[in-house]
């Protein structure tokens, strides 16, 4: 795809209005901030997926943190599960640093890619059904026109809600997966297979890898490690490197 598909792809992201408490919740945070970020002027709109647009990786998250990427304005930016999850990533060489505090601060993603369910930072962290699915063409695009640049291998799923989602649409994208479904699980990772077009898999399938989701209420309570987080993108980097 060429770089035109990408710039209309985030213009039609960053310009949705389609969830009206979704889009007056985003708002409202922006207006108001937190007392940290008071003099700082917040994103406030939708937040398109970032990252390596030839990846093999895929990471999807819920959506974006109230002062975190609807602050920023680039997905996992700027909070406490962005520093979690980038320090993973760059102990596996898919970032080139550690950190992320804001666009501009110098990070590129090496064969990953970073997207999330829902585009709009969402009240108490929970989108609704009809939300989730005003969101979801825009997740199928991003994976259309990842898989056609070089083929999507392995997709980490940040959570349970991402992870339920992930198994949704690769089933109605023609993915053959078990019945009853997959259970959620840290680092469970399940071969999804496609029998039909619509689901372009490297070789006929693509590795769904499940992970605690790296917010405060898990990585403050010792539910998730950063060891724990560094095994998953561990296992993410077998698979690329087995089929390299």
């Amino acid at each position: 795809m060429s770089q035109s598909d990408w710039t209309d792809l985030d213009r039609e992201i960053i310009g949705c209005r389609l969830c009206p408490r979704l889009v007056e919740h985003r708002e409202c945070i922006a207006r108001e901030k937190r007392a940290a970020y008071r003099d700082q002027e917040y994103w406030g709109r939708p937040v398109p997926g970032f990252g390596d647009r030839l990846a093999r990786l895929v990471l999807v998250g819920l959506a974006p943190g109230a002062h975190g990427s609807n602050r920023t304005g680039r997905m996992f930016t700027g909070d406490r599960s962005g520093d979690w999850l980038y320090r993973a990533l760059y102990e596996t060489g898919f970032a080139s640093q550690p950190d992320a505090s804001h666009k501009n601060d110098g990070l590129t993603l090496q064969d990953a890619f970073i997207t999330a369910a829902n585009r709009c930072a969402p009240p108490g962290n929970k989108p609704t059904p009809a939300e989730r699915e005003e969101c979801r063409p825009f997740l199928e695009r991003e994976l259309d026109m990842i898989d056609a640049a070089r083929g999507v291998e392995v997709i980490v799923a940040l959570g349970q809600f991402a992870y339920d989602h992930s198994l949704r649409l690769l089933r109605e994208r023609g993915a053959v997966i078990s019945r009853p479904k997959p259970k959620f699980g840290h680092a469970r990772t399940t071969t999804v297979g496609s029998t039909s077009a619509a689901g372009r898999f490297p070789r006929g399938s693509v590795q769904l890898i499940a992970s605690y989701h790296p917010s405060q209420q898990n990585t403050f309570t010792g539910k998730l490690t950063l060891e724990m987080l560094v095994d998953v993108f561990q296992r993410a980097r077998r698979v690329i490197e087995a089929d390299a």
